[in-house]
């Protein structure tokens, strides 16, 4: 005699997302809001690059960030030479009990005669370099700078490295929004300047599989909302 469950239809319920076995889960954070440029003034250097401190509230917005991920298991947390990405991966560590592990090749764009802050006076005067990248849509239209290829290339490679470290596990990076454009761009295969927007404190999701990439998130900063203005931090 057939059983009562015999006549039950065999059900397939939709479930979670899991990354496939041999993946890394890589947590892409844009560092928060740092100092303004004062022109005339540059900012100090490392290693060419332009490295102003967080503001106040790029301070601020590490600490959402570390209150947003604060329930979450990381094996690992990275972080670019840059003191920006540094201080706002702070809170974070500091909750998790780990060190953070600097990596040059996380850092920023290189600007070329935009370093040291100046980007951003000649983006204000709209100065014609930077109508050419915009234009472009090409970083190395700046003189001196770095092409979307080169920085492509070696963040991919930095990202790369930090999978075969970290197989089937959950990292941490705090990075730059030149950076996460790049690396989601090449899991698109698209201009990585279209993506180079990322908010402040924000949050990108990427998986890293043995043999491609998954986006799961992009830009998420629903945790940062509005801290205050800038009025407040002049």
């Amino acid at each position: 005699m057939a059983t009562s469950d015999e006549n039950v239809p065999k059900t397939y319920p939709q479930f979670e997302f899991t990354p496939p076995p041999g993946s890394t889960r890589l947590v892409l954070v844009r560092h928060g809001q740092s100092m303004p440029a004062v022109k005339g003034v540059p900012f100090d250097l490392i290693d060419g690059h332009g490295d102003p401190h967080l503001s106040p509230r790029g301070l601020a917005q590490a600490e959402r960030v570390a209150e947003r991920l604060a329930g979450e298991h990381f094996d690992a947390m990275y972080a670019s030479t840059l003191t920006r990405t540094q201080q706002t991966a702070a809170p974070l560590a500091a909750r998790n009990g780990l060190d953070v592990t600097i990596v040059a090749d996380l850092r920023e764009i290189f600007l070329g005669i935009g370093e040291g802050g100046q980007f951003r006076v000649m983006s204000e005067e709209d100065h014609p370099a930077v109508q050419a990248v915009r234009a472009s849509k090409e970083w190395g239209e700046l003189p001196g700078a770095e092409t979307n290829l080169e920085l492509t290339e070696r963040v991919v490679g930095a990202l790369d490295q930090i999978h075969r470290d970290h197989v089937d596990q959950t990292v941490a990076v705090f990075c730059h929004g030149g950076v996460i454009g790049a690396a989601v761009g090449h899991a698109l295969q698209v201009n990585a300047f279209r993506l180079s927007g990322a908010r402040n404190g924000s949050i990108t999701e990427l998986v890293r599989t043995p043999a491609d990439w998954i986006i799961r998130s992009f830009n998420d900063a629903s945790h940062i909302g509005t801290l205050f203005t800038d009025d407040d931090i002049a």
